[in-house]
């Protein structure tokens, strides 16, 4: 895990805010249903956590705009959010205004001392970021989000998860639509000369790593959180091949 400071941003706000929703936008296409799933997560985890969260850790939330949205779901809580990425992670330091608590760390990784001092959390969540592991480091953030969560806490996954058959890869079930938007989002911001030290820092922080695409069945994410010290887990919304399984520790 890279402890190494961020390069500075110097965008100016109304950039920064063009650049996360146009973010938004583009991620709708690797989950959809997003707004179905975002409308049902309130109701879930306040339903099986015990109450409304405190203490919220999005794992992998990229320019921040999932966990400042979670802020607006709770705002008494304390939202914090992990990702590895510079630009994204400058994105989010820039945009959320110091509303979310923003910390670099690497779910291939262990990144939980990372996020020790915050916790422990009433809610993990990690939207569609899972698939970029392979299983056994994604067997890891099971158990590393068990480890920050309180007794009674809540880890909630979504991502692509069919209901049934073997591992698959992911790119086999999410062939054409989101890629293609994904690729024309990072080629426009490539563009801009002030973020050229972040895009540097970023090509060397990936250097030689490829995502797993790897989209178990919800069975296998079930038995990772049993191996893992949750309790109860299932499946607490579904769309297609795309589902959420919550686990309480």
């Amino acid at each position: 895990m890279s402890q190494s400071p961020p390069a500075a941003l110097t965008l100016d706000r109304m950039t920064v805010d063009r650049w996360r929703r146009s973010w938004d936008e583009m991620m709708a296409g690797f989950l959809p249903g997003a707004a179905s799933f975002e409308a049902a997560l309130p109701v879930v985890a306040e339903a099986l956590s015990g109450g409304v969260p405190r203490r919220v850790l999005d794992l992998g939330g990229g320019p921040g705009v999932f966990a400042e949205r979670m802020a607006g779901f709770w705002p008494d809580a304390d939202v914090g959010m992990i990702d590895l990425d510079p630009v994204l992670l400058a994105l989010a330091r820039a945009g959320t205004g110091g509303r979310i608590r923003v910390h670099r760390g690497d779910l291939e990784s262990p990144w939980s001392g990372t996020v020790v001092a915050d916790g422990p959390y009433d809610l993990v969540t990690v939207v569609m970021t899972m698939h970029y592991l392979a299983p056994e480091a994604a067997r890891a953030v099971y158990r590393a989000a068990r480890s920050v969560l309180r007794p009674g806490g809540l880890f909630i996954v979504a991502d692509l998860m069919p209901e049934s058959g073997l591992g698959v890869f992911a790119d086999r079930l999410n062939p054409s639509v989101a890629g293609p938007a994904w690729n024309r989002w990072w080629e426009e911001l490539r563009c801009q000369e002030s973020l050229q030290d972040l895009l540097d820092e970023r090509r060397a922080t990936f250097a030689g790593r490829t995502p797993a695409e790897f989209a178990p069945p919800e069975h296998w994410h079930r038995s990772a959180a049993r191996q893992a010290g949750f309790g109860q887990a299932g499946v607490v919304w579904r769309w297609g091949a795309h589902a959420a399984l919550a686990a309480v520790a």
